[in-house]
């Protein structure tokens, strides 16, 4: 039988993804540190460990390999090297701010990241442009560096239950506490792309399924239908039966502070190549997508003053 570990698993993403493998036949694991549990099959193992080090996940895995390892948490560089030679197949799972103009707009000329952002625009390799982007790029380069057989994902913001940030909340909490106008600078009108938890998943099960066309490969992934944040607030309203009011502001520190997800210019990912590579498409529409996840937050409500709202 087929092993697979996933690294992570208690995320949006990671039920569905363990799922999928379980479809086509591997024997899952799941490793993480067990902070945010959820349910799983009884046939998939649970393994305790820390993937941010190296000695405590080497602890962890011991001696073994797996044919596949899906690296979805933890930091993807010291990953890389402790399954070097242990993994036939690797999924390192990375993000879209690693490019260049996704923090620091003014370090490109124009200013910002073109629209829509392929996978071969420049990424941050000096850690004094932006520290944290540039640490993506180099685990990247590890992943490449210790295995021929990857396959790196860039993601943008995943939405869907359980996330750790719920953009979906700020506007839940809003409705439920009886108010209906929101803040948004520019009127909502910038772009950044999501993806939903089941569609992601999707993504790599289509990877796992054409390991000829995806090996050596990076995509980045997104919903094939993208919307504005004034877009996202409407069918958030619709999906809870409100009429939102927006409250349009500029951009200024003090609006900064007040508005909903103060975005300022569009990040916005080109996904023709896992479209022409792997066949993607959406298999929950956009619309339905953010629907569902908004009734989900609705009808699940975070701990007031806990520790999302605290993280958020």
């Amino acid at each position: 039988m087929k092993t697979a570990l996933v690294i992570g698993g208690g995320g949006p993403t990671g039920p569905h993804v363990v799922e999928g493998l379980r479809q086509r036949g591997y024997k899952v694991a799941v490793l993480n540190r067990g902070v945010h549990p959820v349910p799983l099959p009884d046939d998939v193992e649970r393994i305790v460990g820390d993937p941010h080090f190296i000695d405590p996940l080497k602890e962890a895995i011991g001696t073994r390999s797996f044919d596949l390892v899906v690296a979805s948490y933890g930091r993807l560089a010291v990953i890389a090297e402790a399954f070097a030679g242990r993994a036939e197949r690797f999924f390192g799972i990375g993000g879209f701010v690693g490019y260049r103009g996704f923090y620091v707009p003014e370090t490109m000329r124009p200013s910002g990241l073109p629209i829509p952002t392929p996978e071969d625009w420049p990424l941050v390799t000096d850690p004094a442009e932006h520290r944290f982007a540039s640490l993506v790029a180099a685990a990247e380069a590890a992943v490449e560096k210790h295995h021929s057989t990857y396959t790196l994902f860039r993601y943008p913001y995943v939405y869907g239950p359980r996330q750790l940030v719920p953009r979906e909340w700020s506007v839940v909490r809003r409705v439920q506490d009886g108010r209906r106008g929101i803040v948004l600078i520019n009127g909502g009108m910038g772009l950044i792309s999501h993806v939903y938890a089941e569609n992601v998943a999707h993504a790599l099960m289509l990877a796992v399924d054409q390991p000829a066309k995806a090996s050596g490969k990076t995509y980045n992934v997104g919903d094939e239908v993208q919307l504005d944040l004034r877009q996202f607030v409407e069918l958030a309203g619709d999906a809870l039966n409100v009429k939102l009011e927006i409250a349009s502001v500029p951009d200024t520190p003090a609006t900064r502070i007040a508005a909903l997800a103060p975005l300022t210019d569009h990040k916005l990912m080109d996904t023709a190549r896992i479209k022409a590579d792997l066949g993607y498409r959406d298999v929950v529409p956009t619309i339905e997508a953010v629907q569902r996840t908004v009734r989900y937050y609705n009808d699940n409500p975070l701990e007031r003053g806990g520790e999302i709202e605290k993280r958020m």
